[in-house]
């Protein structure tokens, strides 16, 4: 369930991008992120819950926003995703329970199976948000794992941590009283 996620694991396309593929004139494949999904992932480092990409396809953009992002496991080229899915896992010695995986297709199947809190972008293929205890309102590459990260930390009451760095919690609460 929610309340002991420690690891947030994402696919690429489809998840974190649009899922549209751009190639150039010399063949090279560009994608696109939203700032709202690094901002995100961000948000999860800062409450101590570490992250981790699966994607099935290989691109080296997916390399350099790792790196920015402080994303250390990043499995590429994976057709096989439950593979890399195990090694994170040896890695940190988590249990299934303690995953959020965030799929939108097919191969994501296996993984979504296994985990404590699968979840589906807006997007995804009809039968992963079937399969998914929570499909997002924000389509793939527009904020959907954004709103996950959002959702797990308010749950876990670790959501003070982002808005105390803001020095705003208070001012919100007064003045506009919004939700969190």
């Amino acid at each position: 369930m929610i309340k002991n996620i420690k690891l947030v694991i994402v696919d690429v396309d489809g998840v974190l991008t649009d899922g549209t593929i751009y190639v150039d004139s010399q063949g090279c494949e560009i994608k696109a992120f939203s700032v709202l999904d690094g901002t995100g992932i961000s948000y999860l480092h800062r409450a101590g819950i570490k992250t981790a990409i699966i994607s099935g396809r290989t691109c080296d953009a997916v390399i350099h926003r790792a790196k920015e992002l402080g994303i250390e496991d990043v499995y590429q080229g994976a057709k096989d995703k439950i593979d890399a899915y195990g090694k994170i896992m040896e890695k940190y010695a988590l249990r299934d329970e303690e995953v959020c995986y965030i799929g939108d297709d097919l191969i994501d199947l296996p993984i979504l199976h296994r985990v404590g809190f699968p979840v589906a972008v807006a997007n995804a293929s009809p039968i992963v948000k079937c399969q998914s205890d929570y499909v997002t309102k924000a389509r793939g590459g527009h904020g959907a794992v954004r709103e996950v990260a959002e959702k797990i930390l308010k749950f876990q009451d670790k959501w003070h941590l982002i808005m105390e760095r803001y020095d705003i919690r208070n001012l919100i609460y007064k003045e506009k009283k919004c939700e969190f």
